[in-house]
């Protein structure tokens, strides 16, 4: 099993930067520096609760599967 197909067969609402990091082959840091530097930059929503980065997990899937388009893992770096 793949680690999107890993993600779209959990029964919750969001994953964390680490599990989104496995689907994209990136540090899950990259994804929490990004995300506080500028979020916008960042192809799919997240959320910050205090200090704790959580990523919706079906915009993340959505974006994965192309349904950001426009929008390339190089936002990313």
């Amino acid at each position: 099993m793949t680690a999107l197909e890993t993600l779209k067969s959990l029964n919750r609402d969001t994953i964390s930067a680490a599990e989104a990091a496995r689907v994209l082959s990136c540090d899950p840091q990259y994804i929490r520096m990004q995300a506080r530097k500028n979020a916008k930059k960042l192809p799919f929503p997240v959320i910050f609760i205090g200090k704790c980065l959580k990523i919706p997990r079906l915009p993340f899937i959505a974006f994965m599967e192309g349904g950001a388009s426009g929008l390339s893992l190089a936002h990313l770096l």
